[in-house]
């Protein structure tokens, strides 16, 4: 099925992301607020599957996937975060969780915003005709990436208020609700954010079982071959 960015996730985001993080070596425990949270093999990043456990809402929808990364193992500081909702591909979060654990210094930012948009049209999508540095859209119009400011409840390593970050959004029909929303901090890396940006606009097709009745008419299948 295709576009990925609008096949949801199948009502099975919490596993169809566990299971690649599981086999990558990565470590999974139940935190004092029954949360399960996944460690990466070096210990500097974490992702913990919130959805249930607070009201956090982005785009009127609730976040399921919390992400964040520190410098050293042992520090309480997290230099960046993330955050998925429902609805958001798996194989996206996947990708992007796997690249953070690739990456020896998950927490620097080497690259600069051109990265993501590069990323984005590289795969076809557009950079927008307004504000052409900061924002693309897919070929259909339904799905944006956008670098813009970011709801007070994003945390990042940087205190200062009003920072912008690239947030990401499905919107199959202009003016319903969004489909999944996503958002990065303002200091995660650019080249991480691409590894996002990259497999969420990827044309190659995804297994689903039960698409997103808000994308009827925009999905394509893929004969089994």
């Amino acid at each position: 099925m295709r576009p990925r960015h609008l096949a949801g996730d199948d009502d099975e985001l919490a596993d169809r992301v566990a299971v690649p993080l599981v086999d990558a070596g990565w470590s999974t425990w139940t935190t004092a607020r029954s949360t399960l949270l996944h460690l990466s093999p070096r210990g500097l990043a974490g992702a913990e599957w919130v959805r249930g456990s607070h009201d956090f809402l982005l785009g009127d929808l609730q976040v399921a996937w919390h992400v964040s990364a520190r410098q050293h193992p042992a520090s309480a500081v997290m230099e960046w975060t993330a955050c998925f909702t429902t609805g958001t591909p798996p194989e996206a979060i996947a990708d992007f969780l796997l690249a953070v654990e690739a990456r020896t210094d998950p927490a620097v930012n080497y690259d600069g915003r051109e990265r993501v948009l590069d990323a984005l049209c590289a795969q076809g999508w557009a950079r927008d005709i307004d504000t052409p540095d900061t924002r693309a859209w897919d070929p259909g119009m339904s799905a944006g990436f956008a670098w813009a400011e970011l709801p007070e409840l994003v945390r990042d390593g940087d205190p200062r208020p009003g920072l912008p970050g690239w947030q990401a959004w499905a919107e199959p029909v202009i003016g319903d609700p969004y489909q999944w929303t996503a958002v990065f901090s303002a200091s995660a890396p650019h080249d991480l954010v691409a590894a996002f940006a990259t497999s969420l606009a990827s044309p190659a097709p995804v297994w689903r079982r039960n698409p997103p009745e808000s994308a009827a008419g925009r999905l394509f299948t893929t004969p089994a071959t």
